[in-house]
């Protein structure tokens, strides 16, 4: 290898390098913009598709949340007279239970707990509709044991209407209960894609908005490397890329970092004032 080919290029073919690549770029630049303007008008219609059709869901959602939360609200206040009744029927001896395995159990304290449980605990949809297959089979069985013992009091009339009324408020709130819980479900997917397109979408805004920003430099940069091509290193633009050379091999900063630590200090100083 000779002294020439082991020395490498010279800083005037490097400029000429350079010069060539951003000739290149400034070329490219049209073509890259139209093909992600392009993508861009291509893909922000399935975007809005997918928003439309993700925040329908969620209305129906809401709409079907609004539903259940005004049967629950409604059955809440019968659910504590139909306890209160209990009480009394009990206090009389009038709460004649014929039905051993219905004897253990006290629906309205079982029907407050899944109430609650359902209200309070961040439950997934599996436990969720477990708690009302539950409250639905609680509700069910009773039924048959009210229409015995609807005439063994005379509070027991009031009882069984408002117990009967607080089952199927309850029951209604089930039902719609489960409908939200299966939009919710099948809105998983729609949620997932609307997210997966907005990412697309976000990915080629910033890739059209570098090429633009990229082209509105080109004519500049591309001025830039002739005149050093043309000039040398002597004087104009190529000196000073020269000097900044020579302070950043002697230690110091270069000019685009000199350029940052200026900016964050007038920063730092109106901050300060």
């Amino acid at each position: 290898m000779t002294d020439v080919e082991s020395a490498g290029p010279t800083p005037i073919e490097m400029a000429k390098s350079l010069l060539a690549r951003r000739i290149m770029l400034k070329d490219a630049l049209p073509g890259i913009i139209r093909n992600l303007q392009a993508e861009e008008e291509a893909i922000l219609p399935k975007v809005k598709r997918s928003i439309d059709r993700h925040e329908k869901s969620n209305k129906a959602v809401s709409e079907l949340k609004l539903k259940r939360d005004t049967l629950q609200k409604e059955a809440a206040p019968i659910l504590k007279d139909v306890k209160s009744l209990r009480t009394k029927i009990d206090e009389s001896g009038g709460m004649i239970r014929l039905d051993p395995n219905w004897a253990k159990e006290r629906l309205e304290e079982r029907l407050i707990d899944i109430e609650n449980r359902i209200e309070t605990q961040a439950l997934d949809h599996k436990a969720e509709r477990k708690l009302i297959s539950i409250r639905s089979s609680l509700l069910k069985e009773n039924e048959k044991w009210l229409q015995d013992r609807r005439d063994s009091n005379p509070l027991m009339v009031e009882y069984v209407s408002k117990r009967r009324e607080m089952a199927r408020l309850f029951r209604d709130a089930d039902k719609i209960h489960t409908k939200m819980i299966d939009l919710v479900e099948k809105g998983q997917p729609l949620h997932q894609k609307r997210q997966k397109l907005e990412r697309e979408h976000t990915e080629i805004r910033k890739q059209l908005d570098r090429a633009k920003e990229l082209e509105s430099q080109s004519e500049a940069s591309v001025a830039y490397w002739e005149n050093v091509v043309k000039t040398g290193f002597e004087s104009g633009g190529g000196a000073d890329l020269l000097q900044n050379s020579m302070s950043v091999k002697s230690g110091g900063l270069a000019s685009f970092a000199r350029k940052s630590a200026k900016k964050a200090s007038l920063k730092g100083r109106g901050e300060d004032e």
